[in-house]
């Protein structure tokens, strides 16, 4: 079943008055909305029983937890001590991700540095290899971890990149980010065929399973000649990408992933919008 919430907690949440996630279950509920993602970009800062007390409340709510590993993960950082650092930021998560009750752990690849960018893309799959087995060992074989998309020309996680570190193993997953991937293309999805595109490449590189039940990230992007620049909200109409053709290649291919929007501040607004436009395109195709 297809999903949508928001990645961390809108404006709003705190403009009415709450102060923690642990309150955040039933105020998504009440919104008709199915997933939330825990950031944890700045390091995995939660205890376990604040942890399993928000688990508790999303379920009894029935809202799906993922989270979002730290930002400095980089697997392709030349460094081995680095690389077992990131391996150990992403089982942290993990066991986070195990205490929320969750199943998905998004994580961003790395970054190229000063090596070549082969290079760069060859470490990171040395070190998914690697940290495989460790997941398993360290009781984490049924999660998933998802590989995102990234939106800067300088950091690794292009569309094909994700596909192939998805091959490595069948607990990865893409993260796709469509901002990301419109803010490095530099505006390249605009119409359903534009979409559609990328949607034939994951269904061609790693099947039709693992692409009906991807991770998605959503959000408008300011973007320079460089790529991202920051995340905007559904106001923007300059930069995209809109999320109408989205749906209708999400209708026309009965994807069903979880897509949590990234809009800066109102977050869950536009995962609700995103919900009832998707109702709208698949309500006018029964």
């Amino acid at each position: 079943m297809i999903k949508f919430g928001p990645s961390g907690n809108s404006e709003s949440f705190f403009a009415e008055g709450h102060k923690s996630t642990v309150e955040a279950a039933k105020w998504l509920k009440d919104r008709n909305l199915d997933v939330f993602e825990y950031p944890f970009g700045r390091g995995v800062n939660i205890g376990k029983s604040t942890a399993a007390e928000i688990g508790k409340n999303f379920a009894e709510n029935g809202i799906e937890v993922s989270v979002h590993a730290p930002y400095f993960i980089n697997f392709a950082n030349p460094d081995p001590e680095k690389a077992e650092n990131s391996k150990r930021y992403l089982l942290q998560s993990l066991e986070a991700l195990s205490a929320l009750g969750g199943e998905r752990a998004v994580f961003h690849p790395g970054t190229e540095g000063k090596r070549p960018r082969e290079e760069g893309v060859e470490l990171i799959k040395r070190r998914l290899k690697e940290f495989v087995p460790l997941k398993k060992d360290a009781g984490f074989e049924n999660k998933i971890i998802c590989a995102e998309t990234m939106g800067k020309f300088a950091q690794i996680g292009t569309v094909e990149e994700v596909a192939e570190f998805c091959k490595i193993d069948e607990s990865i997953y893409p993260c796709v980010d469509f901002g990301h991937v419109n803010a490095r293309t530099l505006g390249s999805l605009k119409t359903a065929k534009d979409y559609e595109n990328v949607i034939l490449y994951l269904q061609n590189a790693i099947g039709t399973e693992k692409t009906r039940r991807m991770h998605v990230h959503f959000s408008k992007i300011m973007y320079s000649a460089k790529g991202e620049v920051k995340h905007l909200t559904f106001a923007d109409d300059v930069y995209g990408p809109e999320f109408e053709p989205l749906a209708e290649v999400l209708v026309k291919y009965n994807l069903e992933p979880v897509i949590l929007s990234e809009s800066q501040g109102t977050q869950a607004e536009d995962a609700a919008t995103m919900k009832r436009i998707y109702f709208e395109k698949l309500s006018k195709n029964l």
